[in-house]
């Protein structure tokens, strides 16, 4: 067993491979571009950034992904497995995190706050759009040539998108008319 954390293993191996957690020792180093891990699994993995390799192939579609984790992510949109239930309300959720992030919703928790105006999110993302329009930030660009304009809100940007390409995606609701609208 592992003297500083208790963890057993059936092998030394595993134990003196597992012992580089706790001593902080990255051993296995890139070769291409540096970066240094504590596994050689872990810079496996990570040198199919520079080689391109994508190993895990979906079933389905034909997407290919370079991690297993992505990969079996990206299969549960097929089949539609949701593992991860919500004990308050049902609800299910394809990724651990995404029931994390909603179980805010029962708890009524929102933990991320505005330090200028008070306002408060469930998550950091929604604070952190909230923030631009304190600091008028607009990093959302249109890439259209000759146009350049810029949205804080991406949503914004793709509605914006539209004007350049002409879809019209909304019909009108009253029977016989068929007009379409950008928005």
């Amino acid at each position: 067993a592992c003297s500083e954390c208790g963890k057993g293993f059936y092998e030394s191996t595993a134990l003196i491979q597992h012992f580089i957690i706790h001593t902080g020792e990255r051993p296995f180093k890139c070769l291409e571009c540096g970066k240094a891990f504590n596994c050689r699994s872990h810079l496996k993995q990570h040198e199919r950034i520079h080689t391109g390799e994508k190993p895990f192939v979906c079933s389905q579609c034909g997407k290919a992904f370079t991690h297993y984790s992505t990969y079996v992510l990206h299969e549960r949109a097929h089949t539609g497995e949701k593992p991860f239930e919500c004990k308050e309300c049902g609800k299910a959720f394809s990724i651990r995190k995404d029931l994390i992030r909603h179980f805010n919703i029962h708890t009524g928790e929102k933990p991320y706050e505005c330090l200028q105006c008070g306002k408060a999110f469930t998550r950091m993302s929604g604070l952190t759009r909230h923030q631009w329009i304190h600091t008028g930030e607009k990093p959302f660009r249109c890439t259209f040539e000759g146009c350049g304009k810029r949205f804080s809100l991406d949503f914004n940007l793709r509605t914006h998108v539209r004007i350049h390409t002409g879809e019209k995606r909304f019909v009108c609701p009253f029977q016989g008319c068929n007009r379409r609208f950008i928005q």
